[in-house]
């Protein structure tokens, strides 16, 4: 089935939902109906036609959250293209690497960030540029604004579609190195939103909300895609200057249903004394991605908004963006766990040799399921290394226990080798935000002339607390080769645009302050 379905089904005559139903609400200010959102997607297709762009073609789209992007999604889609969508807060070096290393041949960018491109253009194989948002001064010849793109009528006789073409090209973050595109097919895309609407009974009645970029997979792959699926209604928040407050009128105001938050903004929440008076009795789920929940929002969250159910999400973009999820009822006896997997969805842990880990062994979490990505574009060795027999190997590293649940002990790189002992850090971050007065905690390696690498804990506190009364709470808790070494406070903690915190900026900055 080719992610398309999703919009062609208002028009059969049996539609399993009414064609002017809202499908998109951006922010609450502009709402597209099932029906409108796909003649403006295959007039926007028709348009792609128009530029002479080719079934597997890559078009990049640079834009900010906008009720033009999901047309533009599925617009590409429609002409068997295949979407590259990129983070906007990308220097132009970066942009350079991934619209060279993808091909793209037309790209799709909003005003603001024209500059960006227009000082890498050359260096790409870009032969179209269409400029989308207000645009302040005369555009350069190579550039067409976004009328001429959507002046069109709806495509006809447009390519036939398999659910093994490519329609997503996903760039990791490349925290680690150079990043890799993720290839998604229709299938994948498919196979994503099914497992996730089977899980959390999404229905024509639900209403979600994704406060993220749209460019990342926490931000359509993820609550919008399964929404749609099910002929309900997603919102869409706009980029940059995100308020929490405004998160609420918008929960209120729409009457959302299920809600996707990342860790650091159910925290904030919790912070605002008014939090009871703001939420609607519409909302009744949360769903945690980003880190784990800790132990005080767990508490928090029961204690004032008793009538919403939480699920914690694991998942990585080449994985199927959602892979384990744990259930509400399952918080209090599984604490810090990821969960279990989705329907259809496996998960194992495994160890050097790739068979299967003991109970409470650490080894690497593999994951299968409809949506594991074709594979990295054009890395054959990659490809090669992170899928195997069908599996993604995830790069983390957890353990499973005796009842069946999943438990992060890290990503595989960030784990310390201290003195010849193995540190996962997730194990050392739980026992400080276990703490009472530790909010957040990143726990990295920093070089050490005596043992190689120790630990050293970087925290956002509630409450003054002097490090060494830290490290003595860790030392009750834990082996002594694991207390942190060091103990840097911080007002927050570096995070990428899925929640995550950015380990290797932590690292970089340590190294220069404490060695």
């Amino acid at each position: 089935m080719s992610i398309t379905r999703i919009l062609d089904a208002v028009v059969a005559p049996l539609p399993p939902s009414g064609p002017d139903t809202v499908a998109v609400s951006f922010d609450g200010r502009a709402r597209l109906t099932y029906r409108e959102l796909r003649e403006r997607a295959r007039r926007y297709a028709s348009g792609f036609v128009d530029l002479g762009l080719s079934p597997g073609d890559r078009v990049g789209l640079l834009l900010y959250n906008d009720p033009e992007y999901l047309p533009l999604f599925f617009g590409a889609a429609y002409a068997g293209l295949v979407a590259n969508r990129l983070n906007f807060r990308l220097a132009p070096a970066e942009l350079e690497f991934i619209l060279a290393d993808s091909g793209a041949r037309a790209l799709v960018v909003h005003a603001s960030l024209l500059d960006r491109i227009e000082a890498v253009r050359d260096r790409t194989a870009l032969e179209h540029v269409v400029v989308i948002g207000d645009v302040e001064r005369d555009l350069p010849p190579w550039a067409v604004p976004l009328d001429g793109l959507s002046g069109r009528g709806e495509l006809v006789d447009g390519p036939v579609i398999a659910e093994s073409d490519p329609v997503g090209l996903l760039y990791t973050s490349g925290t680690t190195g150079l990043p890799k595109g993720a290839l998604w097919t229709h299938a994948n895309l498919v196979g994503n939103a099914v497992t996730q609407a089977l899980r959390w009974r999404f229905s024509q009645r639900t209403v979600s909300l994704v406060p993220g970029p749209t460019y990342h997979a926490g931000g359509l792959e993820a609550v919008v895609a399964p929404t749609l699926l099910m002929g309900g209604t997603a919102v869409v928040l706009p980029s940059r200057n995100f308020a929490i407050t405004h998160l609420l009128d918008v929960i209120a105001a729409e009457q959302v249903t299920d809600c996707l938050l990342f860790s650091f903004m159910l925290s904030e929440m919790l912070r605002l004394d008014d939090l009871e008076a703001r939420l609607p009795p519409s909302l009744t789920h949360l769903i945690i991605g980003g880190d784990t929940m800790m132990p005080w929002t767990v508490a928090e969250t029961r204690r004032r908004m008793p009538g919403v159910r939480l699920t914690q999400v694991f998942g990585l973009t080449e994985g199927g963006a959602i892979a384990t999820c744990l259930d509400d009822e399952d918080f209090e006896s599984q604490p810090g766990s990821i969960g279990r997997p989705l329907p259809l969805s496996e998960a194992a842990v495994v160890g050097p040799d790739g068979e299967p880990a003991e109970v409470g062994e650490v080894g690497e979490i593999l994951v299968r399921n409809p949506g594991v990505c074709a594979g990295y574009w054009q890395r054959p060795e990659a490809n090669r290394d992170t899928f195997v027999d069908g599996w993604c190997r995830t790069g983390d590293v957890g353990t499973v226990n005796a009842d069946g649940f999943l438990s992060l002990a890290g990503r595989a790189k960030d784990m310390i080798r201290c003195g010849g002992e193995n540190i996962y850090p997730a194990e050392v971050e739980k026992v400080l935000t276990d703490h009472p007065d530790v909010l957040d905690a990143a726990v990295v390696a920093v070089p050490d002339p005596k043992y190689l690498e120790v630990g050293a804990a970087v925290l956002v506190l509630r409450e003054p607390v002097e490090g060494d009364a830290l490290r003595a709470w860790c030392r009750e808790r834990l082996a002594s080769y694991k207390v942190p070494r060091h103990v840097v406070i911080r007002p927050e903690l570096p995070r990428n645009a899925s929640g995550k915190v950015l380990k290797y900026v932590l690292r970089e900055q340590l190294e220069k302050e404490i060695t």
